[in-house]
Formats: structure tokens, C-alpha cells, sequence
């Protein structure tokens, strides 16, 4: 490994224990992290995560491990398990994972999948496997939609992901191309990578702090294939980047992350909203989405790719059939610039104005944390299993504030803020 490698390595680690997780003295921290059996454990992916578990027990971590995943075993599960097992799930993985988090200790989730993995299995098992995913890490989401712990996803480069983005690259170039767009949108590159993420995390406080002294009672948003009107709740609260979990400590839930966010009312958004950019959801792409809203609800959905797990996905249940979070995300996002699809949610949702089908989070609503699902529900929150974030912003689209008297602000214009 190069020496400029290994210092971005080096304060890709850092910035994801002490702003992404901000790990605190005596918490435990779980790591998920990715392996295949064609991949196996890239160096570089083993080298992260041996870094952060170094300077997690120096900054004072009583335990920290990691749980493997073995995407291949996926594979080999649609390939040959009987067809009516899908609703089976390895429950105790969930269970180790909740047992750490139900006290408020650190997750940290590392994303580096084949992009390829399922493109050639039955939609239907697939959406079979996710809505069993769905079920059994309900007690985790739940924790998670409240902030209960600190926890934080990041992307690590592997071969069979580097091999699907940068496929005209010679073999031994794909990996480290990979890493490098990493570190670019990460922030790792620049001088001193903590320093630019407080900067860009008061940027992204700055805006929530104005659109709260606004307190819209709605959005407007308004492109090509999209004419959608999406009503707040009463007390909703914008949010961006740094978050805070219940017993006060500061963390940053996803990196990279462009986004400003808040919740839509369950049962009032109207119009039609187009995908701008293709869903890589449960190892299928879902491109060319529109979808029609009444009184909240999802009257008509379809894609041009992809339909039939998007069908399947509505029916989880009631509450996949209704909007969970509106973001914002300037088109001029890095990820945006990087003209790529990384197949990558938590990547790709940074580069674009998005919604999410399924749960809101409670920390949305103010004393939202507090409430039971009833009383949630009651203020205009969303419940269900699922949160699927999908993309609809373009360098085209308009965004407006809706006033209590029904006149209209500009927020963003041509996929850029305006104030």
C-alpha cells in the first residue's frame, strides 16, 4: 500500500470514530462488516477496520467486535434453499445486534456489497427475504428511529463493487479508484478532514436552523414529471448531519451525508413524483418510478424496471404505502458531481433531492422520541417496517415553502438553495 493510501485510510478511521460515531469512554461498539467468498477480506477493508477497532479501545471502548457477513451464502440461499423458507431469518445476529444497542452503546455498519449479487434470482424471493429482514430487525429499527445509540453507516471498496462501477479501468485499478472516490466524498482528502467536517456540518445546521424559524406548513416541489405538494406535521423539526442520541451524545448517522431532512404528514401529501435516479434496492435496480398520491397514500405506482419487486415492496404493510421523510440535497452535492450511481443508497441519496417510502423517525417530530406509535401516528408520523429512500431531484427542480396564509417562498430553485 501507497503512503498517501494509507494516510487517508488512516483519517477515514479517524473521522468515523470521533465525528461519525463519537465514540465515548466505557461504550461497547458492534461492527458489521463486509465478506464474500469470491472477494474474501479485502486488505484494505481489513486494515479500516482493525484501525477503527485500534482507536476505539484507545478512546477508551470496553469492547468492541465485529460480525462478519458472507454475501455469498445470500446467493447460495436463493439458489438452492427450498422456495417456501424465505421467511426464515438468522434471529440471533438481530439479537446480538440489539442486546448491544438497547443500551445505548455504538453500531457502525460497513457497506461494500455486489451490486450483482441477486440480478438473476426471482423478484418475488427476493422480496420474500426483505420483508422477513424487515420483521425480525423490528426491536433495531425501532431503537434506531429513536436514537437510542449512536451508530453510523460508512462504504468500504471491494472488488466485486469496484468491478460493477468502474468496469473500462484495468482489474488492479478498480479497488483504489474505488477508495478514492470514497475519500473524495468523505472529505478525507483535504487537509485536515475533522476541521471540514465541522465546517460542513454547520452549513448543514444553518439551513435546518432556517427552515425551522420557518415552520412551513408544506412543500412544494416541482419538475419535469413531478408536481407534488407534501403537507409537515405541526412541530416538525428539520435535521441534518450531526444528530443526537437520547442520553446526549452528538453522532453522525450516515457518511457521507448532504441532506437536511423532516417528515412528511402521513395523510397529506397530493401529486406525482418521478424518480430521477435508479433504486438499488435488495440487490434489484428499480428505475423509472412514478407514483400518484391521495391523501397521503400511494394510488398508482410503476416502474420501468424493477415493478414487480416495487409492487411487492408496497405490500409490506399499510405504511409502505405512505411518505416517511422528505430530504433536500443540492444538486452541486460532491456525490452529484461524481456523475456516478455508486448502487449504494447511502451514497446515492446524497446526490439528490429524495423521499422515503415507509417509517418516519420520531426524532422528526418534536417529543417525537417520547410518544408510543399511536400518539406518533396521532401528530402525523408514519409507522412500518420498511424506510426506503428514493431519489427524485434533478438541477431542474423547484422547491417551495407553503405558509400558514397558503402564499409561497422559494427554497430551492434549479436543485439549489436559495437562501
Amino acid at each position: 500500500m501507497n503512503y498517501e493510501f494509507e494516510k487517508n485510510l488512516e483519517k477515514y478511521a479517524e473521522v468515523i470514530v470521533k465525528v461519525g460515531l463519537n465514540l465515548q469512554s466505557g461504550q461497547k461498539l458492534l461492527i458489521g462488516a463486509p465478506t464474500s467468498y469470491n472477494d474474501g477480506v479485502p486488505l484494505e477493508c481489513a486494515r479500516l477496520i482493525h484501525l477503527i477497532v485500534k482507536k476505539a479501545y484507545q478512546l477508551g471502548c470496553k469492547l468492541v467486535d465485529v460480525m462478519w457477513g458472507d454475501e455469498e451464502l445470500r446467493l447460495i440461499r436463493f439458489q438452492n434453499a427450498p422456495k417456501d423458507s424465505f421467511n426464515e431469518y438468522p434471529k440471533w445476529k438481530l439479537d446480538a445486534e440489539y442486546e448491544i444497542c438497547k443500551d445505548g452503546n455504538a453500531n457502525l455498519f460497513i457497506l461494500g456489497t455486489n451490486p450483482d449479487l441477486l440480478k438473476e434470482e426471482d423478484p418475488k424471493l427476493i422480496s420474500e427475504f426483505q420483508k422477513a429482514y424487515y420483521k425480525y430487525n423490528k426491536p433495531v429499527s425501532d431503537l434506531i428511529a429513536k436514537n437510542a445509540m449512536n451508530w453510523t453507516v460508512i462504504s468500504a471498496s471491494v472488488k466485486s463493487w469496484a468491478n460493477k462501477l468502474f468496469p473500462n479501468l484495468p482489474p488492479e485499478e478498480r479497488i483504489m479508484e474505488l477508495w478514492k472516490r470514497i475519500f473524495d466524498i468523505c472529505r478525507i482528502t483535504t487537509n485536515d478532514p475533522i476541521v471540514a467536517w465541522n465546517s460542513h456540518l454547520g452549513l448543514l445546521r444553518n439551513r435546518c436552523d432556517y427552515l425551522n424559524k420557518k415552520s412551513y406548513s408544506g412543500l412544494k416541489l416541482v419538475a419535469p414529471g413531478t408536481d407534488l405538494v407534501i403537507d409537515l406535521p405541526k412541530n416538525h423539526v428539520w435535521q441534518g448531519g450531526t444528530e443526537v442520541t437520547l442520553n446526549g451524545i452528538k453522532f453522525i448517522p450516515n457518511i457521507p451525508t448532504e441532506e437536511i431532512f423532516t417528515i412528511p404528514h402521513r395523510e397529506k401529501t397530493e401529486g406525482v413524483v418521478s424518480s430521477t435516479k435508479p433504486l438499488f434496492y435488495g440487490g434489484i435496480l428499480i428505475e423509472g418510478m412514478t407514483l400518484e398520491f391521495s391523501k397521503g397514500r400511494i394510488i398508482e405506482a410503476t416502474a420501468k424496471k424493477g415493478n414487480k419487486v416495487l409492487q411487492d415492496t408496497l405490500k409490506i404493510d399499510e405504511g409502505a404505502q405512505y411518505l416517511g421523510e422528505i430530504a433536500l440535497v443540492p444538486h452541486s452535492s460532491p456525490i452529484s458531481k461524481s456523475g456516478l450511481l455508486f448502487y449504494n443508497t447511502l451514497i446515492d441519496e446524497n446526490a439528490s433531492i429524495h423521499i422515503a417510502l415507509g417509517r418516519g423517525y420520531k426524532t422528526s417530530i418534536k417529543g417525537g422520541e417520547k410518544m408510543s406509535e399511536k400518539e406518533f401516528q396521532q401528530a402525523g408520523g408514519n409507522s412500518s417496517l420498511i424506510h426506503i429512500d428514493f431519489m427524485i431531484g434533478s438541477g431542474e427542480m423547484n422547491v417551495d415553502g407553503i405558509l400558514n396564509d397558503n402564499s409561497i417562498e422559494p427554497i430551492m430553485r434549479k436543485g439549489e438553495f436559495v437562501f
